[in-house]
């Protein structure tokens, strides 16, 4: 498909990219307490109301001195080479966001000739955001596990920036290590595409209130 060749060749994301100063503050993602976790089962998923906006305390994650480009990419998808069509689809939503989120895809960005350890500890790293598309491709799949753990050493801790979602996939399955983490359960594409959207925006908001705290 066209668009799928358009993405594909899409030049990659600067790390000193000028942000636009026609972009306004835009209202605030937080996760609700209504969605329950179980000790006892691996994993929760989070539902369309346990992610909402609010217009309060919004925050301009473009400005210029924004953390945000501390990192070269805000995201970083993690997933298997069979899910390759839709992973771009989510590229594709996600960049084209008045935010336009930075992505690292793996297919377009990784440097030809570099070794693949190299290429996937690097994005983990130049990366604010991980999503993890689960699928029974990436169950199956090594390297999905070894980027999975590299995001995981990077922030151990469940701080938002590991963002599991689960497409065909029983909750039974659901990675032993991500059992502290919520995760969102892929339904309705369109749906789960705003899920991650709204929960990359939440943790780029709370980088920037966080960095404004530390300089007050």
């Amino acid at each position: 498909a066209g668009w799928f060749r358009r993405l594909l060749h899409k030049p990659k994301p600067s790390s000193v990219e000028s942000p636009k100063s026609s972009r306004s503050a835009l209202s605030s993602p937080s996760s609700s307490s209504s969605a329950k976790s179980s000790s006892s089962s691996p994993g929760t998923s989070l539902t369309t109301s346990s992610i909402s906006l609010s217009p309060v305390s919004a925050v301009d994650i473009s400005a210029s001195d924004s953390p945000r480009w501390d990192k070269s990419y805000d995201v970083c998808i993690c997933h298997s080479e069979g899910d390759v069509e839709l992973v771009s689809e989510l590229v594709s939503y996600l960049e084209g966001q008045p935010e336009s989120f930075r992505c690292f895809l793996q297919l377009r960005d990784a440097a030809a000739g570099s070794a693949v350890v190299t290429e996937l500890c690097d994005a983990v790293q130049n990366s604010h955001c991980w999503v993890m598309l689960i699928t029974p491709g990436f169950l199956q799949d090594p390297w999905c596990r070894y980027q999975m753990h590299q995001a995981l050493a990077e922030a151990p801790m469940a701080n938002g920036r590991t963002i599991p979602v689960l497409k065909d996939v029983d909750r039974k399955d659901y990675p032993r290590e991500l059992w502290n983490i919520y995760y969102i359960y892929m339904a309705l594409k369109e749906k789960s595409f705003r899920q991650i959207r709204d929960t990359v925006m939440h943790y780029l908001q709370e980088l920037c209130r966080s960095s404004t705290k530390r300089m007050e």
